[in-house]
């Protein structure tokens, strides 16, 4: 079936989790409760970052950029798995399909580039901190942050792009909770030759190369702490870094099991439960991992409460 012809069907379905009637009460109040978890505590650390005067850092500025991509990258998702599961009706029209595939790509590569970008301002705070001030000035900082929403639309407006040229088949069930390239390719009749060539192309540039970047970061990062003599300020350095680490980690580990392997050999079942970590999970984790090992943090949130406390007096 071209794609033509589905203005007679012009609808997928999300199957998500409709193969499993009785835990749809118990999944939407699990994932109710950590899509609020991630607004408030992403927007939380939005705002700490913002009414604190002492946060008005490079590396802070950058937290509360990548925050604010967590939550719009929640936002994309989360919303529509839980009408769908409240409502059980698991539709989704094919514009809307493809404009969700879009925001999905293009916020999660932003979210790759920002990680990247994060490591690098550590690097140059790190192990260059005479010159990290002069380079890491307002106008850079704004300057990488433009250029990294600008290359994640790109590179996710062409992939949809050359999506919306497909052929389906007669079948418009997705075995999956949303509009992901996997289990959108299995329903496409056309050659997705081109297109895996053209995925994997942009998974290396915006994969691997960042990936490098920051492993090259924080050789050099380790190696200047290890010859820290002072056992406290060496702590502080590793406690900064651990938190973008675990978030690095998480990231990069549940989409290479997605993305870094033939169409041929995905599978749903692994698919839906690596999507729920990396859609749900480690964005509701990420304001715990960087506020909770950070002091810096933690004091401008209790601010931000004494100060709602004050004003409420």
């Amino acid at each position: 079936m071209g794609i033509r012809n589905l203005t007679t069907i012009s609808d997928f379905l999300l199957l998500g989790f409709s193969e499993h009637p009785e835990q749809q009460a118990l999944l939407f109040r699990l994932f109710l409760g950590m899509y609020l978890v991630t607004v408030f505590g992403n927007l939380l650390i939005i705002l700490a970052i913002s009414s604190d005067t002492h946060l008005h850092t490079p590396m802070y500025f950058f937290l509360a950029k990548l925050s604010f991509a967590e939550t719009c990258f929640t936002c994309t998702i989360v919303p529509k798995v839980l009408v769908n599961i409240q409502t059980q009706h698991y539709t989704i029209s094919y514009t809307g399909c493809l404009v969700q595939m879009y925001f999905f790509m293009a916020l999660t590569l932003l979210d790759d580039f920002l990680l990247a970008v994060m490591a690098y301002d550590r690097y140059m705070a790190i192990y260059l901190p005479l010159h990290s001030a002069m380079i890491m000035h307002p106008q850079c900082c704004l300057l990488l942050v433009a250029t990294s929403w600008l290359c994640s639309h790109l590179l996710a407006f062409s992939l949809t792009l050359l999506m919306s040229q497909f052929s389906f088949c007669a079948s418009h069930s997705i075995p999956h909770f949303f509009c992901e390239v996997p289990p959108l390719l299995k329903l496409v009749c056309s050659d997705t030759h081109i297109y895996q060539i053209m995925m994997l192309t942009e998974a290396v540039l915006s994969g691997l190369i960042p990936l490098t970047c920051v492993l090259v970061s924080y050789v050099h990062i380790i190696h200047t702490i290890i010859r820290i003599p002072s056992s406290r300020r060496k702590h502080k350095v590793f406690s900064t870094c651990g938190s973008h680490l675990s978030v690095l980690t998480l990231f990069y580990g549940t989409l290479f099991l997605v993305y870094f392997q033939p169409s041929s050999s995905y599978s749903a079942d692994t698919g839906k439960v690596v999507s729920v970590i990396y859609t749900m999970v480690t964005p509701m984790l990420n304001p715990f991992i960087y506020s909770l090992r950070n002091r810096e943090m933690k004091g401008a949130v209790w601010r931000l409460f004494d100060w709602g406390k004050c004003s409420g007096l």
